[in-house]
């Protein structure tokens, strides 16, 4: 990954499952006048499929940021970003874990695999508004990308 310039999109990838979750932070972001675009895809397999350019995502631009969930079909959050930071070629993308989860035990497990960031998403719309502005503002305006 090339560093961003100040006023190029960067490109977040989602992986998240719940389509309700789904909408509500691309609206977030969309709400905060993000020109980031946000690539989405539901389950762990289509995840690394997107990461490694395999299959439709051939063409799929390098994420900048990893939203993940951690409870996904197919593949497990916690499979995807072991695999993710094992790999030399995608470790040193952030990934932000956003999930439902406030168990010690997800906490301790995904900064052992070396998440960037553990984030309990939000119960309500304000909540996940304040989220995506936060996201933005540090990983988009402070934060020096790879």
């Amino acid at each position: 990954m090339n560093s961003k310039l100040m006023n190029e999109p960067a490109q977040i990838l989602l992986i998240e499952d719940n389509e309700s979750d789904v909408r509500l932070t691309q609206e977030a972001f969309k709400d905060k006048r993000s020109i980031h675009q946000i690539h989405h895809v539901s389950d762990g397999v289509e995840a690394l499929e997107f990461l490694h350019r395999e299959g439709k995502f051939k063409d799929a631009p390098r994420p900048d940021l990893i939203l993940l969930d951690l409870n996904l079909p197919r593949k497990d959050g916690r499979e995807v970003l072991q695999e993710i930071k094992l790999d030399p070629e995608l470790k040193r993308i952030p990934v932000i874990v956003l999930t439902t989860s406030s168990a010690d035990e997800d906490v301790f497990k995904c900064y052992d695999l070396h998440a960037n960031c553990y984030l309990k998403k939000p119960v309500n719309m304000d909540e996940f508004y304040h989220i995506a502005e936060l996201i933005e503002n540090f990983w988009f305006k402070l934060v020096r990308l790879p």
